[in-house]
């Protein structure tokens, strides 16, 4: 494959060296396993989890005699996933052999797709702080896994477990386009948000559903392409950014020396941070790629691709944009919210309870705010807590309406998560007495009596007005906080003279 430099060299991502300044290179393969509950190629079943070699049939063992079948389930995900990339779908592909030898692969060769994908040039748009740039994608294809080599069981064998030989997966190929590990995280980050959201992929890299292979060189700005080494099977998106920082600088410091780097396949050690030969860089060539005569190619028409394109979600860059132009939530906070589909749709459903038309902005405060904090000192995201988007919308509107303060609004919410899960925010406030005071008699009264006993504090605050905060925090503490905080400022302001 030719490699097409589509980027402007970005300064702000150089990588200084001794003799100057390095680009890094970036492309990935993501292998992301099809959400389907059988094989590619065979009925199987593709549950996580299962004992050793429970989920393999003959044509997954590769037993004589026995033929793939494709699974038209994953080709749909294929195809739908393809759309969310806003990549050309190829509406004729083909299967091949692509030839090596593992234990861990029992037919000698994994089934793929090579000259002739299913889906071609495709999309991904990350957003960073410099701004939104745009990463492509050079193709998706098609491919059965192969099984697990198991080395440390026993100290004088292997094991194999074929359990995953067969699964199908989508091979994601990006274009170069990736200039640091930052960006690499960040599009590793949002490839897996549209792969959740189309429901293509669980994105679960701790279960190796989801990996990728780091392709990183380097080149002084602007120059030709470096020689590039291969990182496999990463299988975190903090491993893989710790990863290409290391190999990035192991190249620079090679070139500065007046090596040359070897074109290679390496592992990424996360134990010790450090990246190690595992052995050299295959070609196309090296695999004798030809096309599998046990199966057809694949074809379809355009009725089947706009079918699956009429019943796609919403995809995160168009509910993010919604969430703006709707609600009016800043970019960021649309971004935060949009992150997990599930936390969108809690927020949605926070924003529109009860056919009532509410502050899309307090509710995103809220949710990314004192709930999020709540969440992650559970290890949980904000919609898997038991507070729910309707007990979010009656503390939004009880501030609004200006029957409780933000400061009770807070110890509102301790209620809700410590004492009272089930209760209804507005209930919970009538029945403990936590209505904010409005009564401005009341509130004078307060007002007069810090006064009265404070003289040197009030000399202090008519040499210096910006000290009035101090009457503000002794009369919210007198009034236990229900004191309306704009009624308390206006009367403190009139009673010291400060009007």
């Amino acid at each position: 494959m030719t490699l097409i430099d589509t980027r402007t060299p970005n300064p702000k991502s150089f990588i200084k060296g001794q003799t100057g300044d390095w680009e890094v290179i970036i492309g990935m393969e993501v292998h992301a396993q099809v959400t389907s509950e059988s094989k590619l190629f065979s009925g199987s079943s593709t549950e996580f989890g299962r004992p050793a070699n429970s989920n393999v049939s003959f044509v997954d063992a590769a037993m004589p005699g026995m033929l793939p079948v494709i699974n038209e389930e994953c080709v749909r995900q294929a195809v739908r996933t393809g759309l969310g990339l806003k990549a050309a779908i190829n509406k004729r592909s083909i299967f091949d052999r692509k030839n090596y030898f593992y234990p861990d692969l029992p037919q000698g060769y994994q089934i793929s797709q090579y000259k002739d994908p299913i889906v071609g040039e495709g999309k991904v748009l990350l957003d960073m702080p410099e701004g939104q740039i745009e990463i492509g994608i050079e193709r998706l294809h098609l491919e059965q896994d192969a099984g697990k080599s198991i080395h440390d069981q026993h100290p004088n064998m292997s094991f194999v477990d074929l359990n995953r030989s067969g699964v199908a997966l989508m091979e994601i190929v990006s274009k170069p386009d990736l200039r640091s590990s930052e960006e690499a995280k960040e599009y590793l980050g949002k490839l897996r948000t549209i792969l959740r959201y189309l429901g293509t992929c669980d994105g679960n890299m701790e279960q190796g559903s989801m990996r990728a292979d780091v392709n990183v060189s380097v080149r002084r700005p602007g120059g030709e392409f470096g020689t590039r080494c291969e990182i496999k099977n990463v299988n975190s998106i903090r491993f893989a950014g710790q990863a290409i920082e290391y190999e990035a600088r192991r190249q620079i410091d090679i070139l500065e020396d007046g090596g040359t780097i070897d074109q290679e396949t390496r592992l990424f050690d996360p134990k010790n941070g450090e990246t190690r030969s595992m052995r050299s860089k295959e070609e196309a060539h090296d695999y004798r790629y030809f096309p599998d005569p046990d199966l057809l190619p694949l074809e379809f028409d355009d009725a089947f691709i706009a079918e699956l394109a009429q019943h796609l979600p919403e995809l995160p860059d168009e509910k993010k944009a919604r969430f703006v132009k709707e609600y009016g939530v800043t970019a960021y906070d649309a971004m935060v919210l949009t992150l997990e589909r599930e936390t969108a749709d809690y927020y949605e459903a926070a924003v529109k309870f009860g056919d009532v038309k509410r502050d899309g902005k307090a509710v995103a405060n809220w949710i990314s705010g004192d709930i999020a904090a709540y969440a992650n000192s559970q290890g949980l995201s904000a919609w898997e807590t038991h507070i729910k988007p309707g007990q979010v919308a009656g503390i939004v509107d009880l501030v609004a309406a200006g029957t409780i303060s933000g400061k009770i609004a807070k110890d509102l919410l301790q209620i809700i998560i410590a004492e009272e899960p089930e209760g209804e925010p507005a209930a919970i406030v009538e029945r403990r007495g936590m209505k904010q005071v409005t009564d401005l008699g009341a509130i004078e009264k307060v007002v007069d009596e810090i006064i009265a006993a404070n003289p040197d504090q009030v000399a202090k605050v008519l040499a210096k007005p910006t000290l009035i905060g101090w009457f503000v925090g002794q009369a919210m503490k007198a009034s236990g906080g229900k004191a309306n905080p704009q009624a308390l400022n206006e009367i403190l302001k009139k009673k010291l003279g400060l009007e």
